[in-house]
């Protein structure tokens, strides 16, 4: 049988099929991109190994979601995926496919419309040690390596959803998250304040069952290119006054080292999580995300030998 191509030949393919701007569900636009990159019928009934899944549909998905990361689509609704004008200038520009690096390498040109994939650990032609430390990994490692990887891709999807949503969808999941870490006592209880009178909190976490020690929450949904500052966390720690001595501070941004030197520096304690922790803890805990597959490592049982 023919070796099915691998994930990144299906990206041009996709976005062709899409370039009519026509918004469509995974579920439609999947057997289109097998036919445009001429799948046979025997490749298109080859199953992962898990037999849980198509291979050449896995195999689109990653695609799909890299394209996404990176700007070349949109995804106005769930599950349903539109090209951008980013998507159609990569057609133009890689007509007979592309690979990952050379879209992420397009995108360190601060003219480009693609995003700079932070996922990518690497875009320099791997030496001959490193390659050679590649092929020295055990089964494991390389089972190890691949989770990473799939955890560097939900996490940068993560991230553009949650920049997606409303502040009020936002502010839940990070209570959500801070409940799911422990942060409830043995209730479990956590509220998002109402939006027109927080007082610059928005959600509060009670640790007992009488509510005496709380967390206060902010949450800043904000893009990438919007760094919370300074201001932001006075007027935070002004909201907490007299009600506490602590905090949390969320953002699916990033902090200004100014803004990282005054909550060293000021005396409420204030903790800060950026999207990239953010999204860390999301996975960890659990918070948005739901188990695909679960693989199982076996070895010799040797006291059944001994």
């Amino acid at each position: 049988m023919t070796e099915m191509p691998n994930w990144e030949a299906f990206m041009i393919p996709t976005l062709r099929v899409l370039s009519d701007g026509v918004t469509r569900h995974w579920r439609e636009f999947q057997p289109l991109v097998a036919d445009e990159i001429k799948l046979t019928d025997a490749q298109k009934r080859e199953m992962l190994p898990s037999g849980h899944q198509l291979k050449y549909e896995n195999r689109i998905g990653w695609g799909v979601s890299f394209l996404t990361n990176v700007g070349a689509l949109t995804r106005p609704s769930r599950g349903h995926y539109q090209i951008t004008d980013a998507g159609r200038t990569l057609i133009k520009l890689f007509p007979n496919g592309a690979s990952e690096k050379d879209i992420t390498r397009l995108g360190e040109d601060p003219s480009s419309p693609i995003r700079v994939y932070q996922a990518t650990i690497t875009h320099e032609k791997p030496s001959a040690k490193s390659m050679e430390a590649d092929a020295a990994l055990t089964p494991i490692e390389q089972v190890q390596n691949g989770i990473e990887r799939i955890n560097e891709d939900v996490a940068a999807d993560l991230l553009q959803r949650l920049q997606g949503k409303e502040p009020a969808f936002f502010e839940q999941a990070v209570v959500d998250l801070l409940i799911a870490m422990g942060y409830g006592g043995t209730t479990g209880t956590g509220n998002v304040t109402q939006l027109s009178n927080d007082g610059g909190i928005d959600g509060v976490i009670d640790q007992d069952v009488l509510g005496l020690n709380r967390v206060y929450i902010q949450a800043k949904r904000y893009a990438d290119s919007n760094n919370v500052g300074r201001p932001e966390l006075q007027a935070f720690v002004g909201a907490l006054s007299g009600k506490a001595d602590s905090g949390v501070f969320i953002t699916t941004s990033k902090f200004s080292d100014g803004a990282r030197a005054y909550a060293q520096n000021v005396p409420t304690r204030i903790i800060l999580i950026d999207g990239k922790r953010l999204t860390t803890l999301m996975i960890r805990y659990g918070v948005g995300l739901q188990v695909r597959e679960t693989y199982k490592v076996v070895e010799i049982d040797e006291d059944f030998f001994a």
